[in-house]
């Protein structure tokens, strides 16, 4: 049923709602993740998460003195819902537990804060919103939440446990400042407090626990408050686009699919727990994304380049600064989970002699990401990315031997054992090193462990799969790419 809101904003549906226990894995890709569809999640929030306790009062509310006594010293971002900048909110950096004390202050303040369209109310309190909270990277002993099984395969938060993305970026100082340690946060505002419309960094997937509180969310458009800029000039068709719009009640899960904006306003005292994330399903989206935005700051330094010592570089640098990562820290990036999967796809070959049988499924998720992968680099390559790079970017045999990789590799392995239901094979797995996983031999085969270009990673992953031998294996990679 479709809703007029004010400025003639149709709300053409609302956001599917399901019982999360009453889906499986496969069903939720196949329903929502493959097809890139939201969806409200009920029943994935039970009382064993620590969050649901601590941080919330009795009466549903959030607790704040629990966060003043535990984490009243941590150092947030908090954003004032009434201070335009740019397609933002204006942020400052202050202690948790200043931004308790600011919260006291708005609830005492007799002046409504901002109503539900994101508008100041004549002379307001200043509303603040905490938001992008490293609280798994600062507290790791504690162990506020567990992440859902349909939301685990997420590579970019594997992956930064365990390596640093811009690791080509140039001086240390620039790593320093624009280096993300993760994309798990913690978001906590008062009643009024909201976000402008955008779209998730890296064009990722999102999912937000409501731990406690209610939410608004609105779906999908290009400007910064859905209900003040909706001039049909400035975006033509906008009144045609299709939205969509739900109420995320307390211990309920939204999923946010790649590229959807979306506009999010607390309709209660809100404390909410999310992550970006993407993985093989939604990978060519971070690609477009970077692509896009290079071919943007390409444009914008184009009267330079004659006089430009290095203007690849100086590209890929504010590519970096601007996006969060460049076309070396993603090719980096996809050929660390290319060799992961190889090998884990390499472990299942040697166990069972074939992908078939009861770890078909495993065996079959690590094709499709391997695919997936080989895809990406050939649209990399079609585009000439990194063409001439003299540079070897990654060695496999090297990244093979590296602690690191022994310990991010485990962890990928035990996602998808723990995804497709194959605990039973944990504990064998957990004890086995690389070298037991996988004969060296199999990689030290290809035509060259270096990797300079997007083709060189995709005659790596052609060579290796060959070298296992197994049609159906190859059938499956080459059917994704």
């Amino acid at each position: 049923m479709g809703i007029i809101n004010n400025n003639n904003i149709k709300i053409n549906r609302e956001i599917e709602k399901v019982n999360g226990k009453e889906l499986n894995y496969s069903e939720f890709v196949e329903r929502y993740m493959d097809k890139n569809k939201p969806v409200v999640l009920t029943g994935l929030m039970d009382h064993h998460w620590r969050a649901c306790t601590d941080w919330v009062t009795p009466d549903g509310k959030p607790n704040l003195q629990f966060f003043f006594n535990h984490f009243g010293s941590s150092k947030v971002q908090v954003a004032d819902c009434d201070t335009r900048d740019f397609t933002d909110q204006k942020r400052e950096e202050m202690l948790v537990s200043d931004f308790l004390e600011r919260c006291l202050e708005v609830e005492g303040s007799a002046v409504q804060c901002s109503n539900e369209n994101g508008e100041c109310n004549g002379d307001s309190v200043s509303v603040p919103y905490l938001k992008d909270w490293h609280f798994v990277k600062e507290y790791p002993e504690y162990v506020a939440y567990i992440t859902p099984t349909f939301f685990c395969d997420d590579w970019l938060n594997l992956y930064l446990d365990n390596f640093r993305m811009n690791t080509h970026s140039g001086s240390d100082q620039q790593n320093k400042e624009i280096c993300c340690s993760d994309y798990r946060f913690v978001y906590m505002g008062v009643k009024g407090s909201w976000t402008p419309l955008h779209a998730d960094v890296f064009r990722s997937y999102s999912w937000s626990a409501n731990v406690c509180g209610k939410k608004r969310w609105n779906a999908k458009s290009c400007v910064y408050n859905i209900f003040d800029e909706v001039s049909d000039s400035k975006f033509p068709g906008f009144e045609k686009a299709i939205w969509l719009e739900c109420t995320q009640e307390a211990r309920e899960i939204i999923f946010v699919p790649s590229g959807w904006y979306h506009q999010v306003y607390n309709l209660e005292d809100t404390i909410s727990i999310n992550h970006n994330w993407f993985n093989a399903y939604n990978l060519s989206w971070v690609w477009n994304l970077l692509l896009s935005d290079y071919n943007e700051a390409k444009e914008y330094i184009e009267d330079i380049k004659d006089i430009c010592d290095d203007f690849e570089g100086l590209c890929q640098r504010n590519l970096a600064a601007n996006t969060g990562m460049n076309f070396f820290d993603f090719f980096t990036f996809i050929a660390y989970f290319a060799l992961a999967n190889l090998v884990l796809l390499c472990y299942i070959y040697g166990r069972v002699g074939s992908t078939t049988g009861s770890l078909s499924r495993v065996a079959h998720h690590l094709s499709l990401n391997i695919g997936s992968i080989r895809k990406v680099a050939s649209d990399m390559k079609h585009v000439h990315a990194l063409e001439g790079t003299r540079d070897c970017i990654v060695d496999m045999i090297k990244t093979f031997e590296d602690p690191r990789f022994s310990k991010f590799c485990m962890q990928v392995g035990k996602t998808y054992l723990m995804i497709h239901e194959q605990s039973n094979l944990s504990s064998d797995f957990e004890s086995a090193s690389l070298v037991d996983l996988v004969d060296l031999c199999v990689l030290k085969a290809c035509t060259s462990s270096q990797i300079y270009t997007p083709e060189d990673l995709i005659k790596f992953i052609d060579n290796t799969i060959a070298e296992l031998g197994d049609i159906n294996m190859e059938s499956s990679v080459l059917h994704v790419a």
